[in-house]
């Protein structure tokens, strides 16, 4: 995503795909329900990849660098730039209520799933907590859409892969070696 909620119109994305505007409006009869449709299929496919991860047995500390990986990928070749959820929370106080709405649940969303994943390090005793498991979750969330956006800004993956790896390590548990005798 490049632009945000006020900065497209239907005729950029009839141009971009090759279809007519009345096409667009066929299917989404105002702007907020296509972008709330967008914020829908982004949950959805963040679910997705959530559940395949804990199906694998993936535990905590391969989630997290799982999610900051993808948006180092993402990043690096340019394919999502920036989480459309991102983008928008940026414009929140602009935004239509519906839209609005859909950009803070999404973000409770990823919050809640964090919480999950940082409980579950806990239990397994790979991750440790400075603060509650509420507040490293949304530390989490807002060093890694910062990281983004100083990608951004500055041009570079190395940037927001050095920042949000190194926001997972504080987390991660130090290993204990063995003795050797």
């Amino acid at each position: 995503m490049r632009r945000g909620y006020n900065g497209f119109s239907y005729a950029d994305i009839a141009e971009a795909i090759d279809i007519r505007k009345a096409s667009i409006h066929h299917h989404f009869p105002a702007k907020t329900d296509l972008v709330i449709a967008v914020l829908n299929e982004w949950q959805e496919a963040f679910d997705a990849d959530a559940a395949s991860l804990l199906a694998g047995g993936a535990d905590a500390v391969v989630q997290l660098h799982a999610y900051i990986g993808h948006w180092e990928r993402c990043i690096a070749d340019d394919t999502a730039p920036f989480c459309v959820a991102g983008m928008l929370g940026a414009e929140l106080p602009s935004l239509p209520e519906e839209v609005a709405q859909g950009v803070t649940a999404f973000f409770g969303n990823l919050a809640s799933w964090l919480e999950r994943v940082l409980e579950s390090g806990v239990k397994d005793n790979l991750i440790k907590l400075d603060s509650s498991v509420q507040t490293e979750a949304v530390t989490l969330v807002s060093v890694v859409y910062g990281a983004m956006l100083a990608a951004r800004a500055y041009g570079g993956v190395a940037l927001f892969k050095d920042v949000a790896e190194g926001a997972v390590q504080r987390l991660v548990k130090p290993r204990r070696r063995a003795r050797s005798t």
